[in-house]
């Protein structure tokens, strides 16, 4: 079934399919969206040609899934947009659940700082050479990552001090 992509993003995917022939895995579309599957080893180079060639310089999001699959459980992916072009393109990367670890965009896009931190506190994925890589919600000592499907729903008992669920009489 051939794709049915208006010639913006025809031009993207071709383009893609042209200069990163062995590092595309895979172009599909679900609920109207455009997503495009590539290799670990490529996302900054990938993510450089889309902004500073197609001009996807609008990083909307990056954020984690855990697939919880035994082969490449988690799923890292960078939501973009053509403001130009008025166009959206997801670009996923699929990860080993042993050492999840991923080169960091930053140096395309600045505001990947906090989402890459973000997807690290929440799922464990590591983003290599990373400017403040550091946690942002869960403690630095935290040895967990609440948003890993074996995180049991009502947190791990003792882990972090919380707050007292009575009132005080004071």
């Amino acid at each position: 079934m051939a794709l049915q992509l208006n010639e913006s993003l025809q031009n993207v995917v071709d383009g893609l399919s042209e200069s990163f022939t062995d590092e595309l895995i895979d172009v599909y579309q679900s609920s109207g969206d455009t997503f495009v599957r590539i290799i670990a080893d490529a996302n900054v180079e990938i993510c450089r040609y889309l902004k500073e060639e197609h001009h996807f310089i609008y990083l909307v999001d990056v954020f984690g899934t855990d697939r919880f699959t035994s082969q490449d459980r988690f799923e890292v992916i960078y939501n973009l947009v053509s403001l130009r072009d008025q166009q959206r393109l997801f670009v996923k990367v699929w990860l080993p659940e042993e050492n999840p670890e991923i080169e960091s965009v930053t140096d395309v896009w600045a505001s990947a700082n906090w989402y890459e931190r973000q997807t690290y506190d929440m799922f464990g994925i590591q983003f290599t050479n990373h400017p403040d890589f550091r946690r942002i919600y869960m403690p630095e000592d935290f040895e967990y990552f609440p948003m890993r499907k074996e995180f049991p729903l009502l947190g791990i008992p003792g882990s972090i001090p919380l707050p007292s669920s009575t009132p005080d009489t004071k």
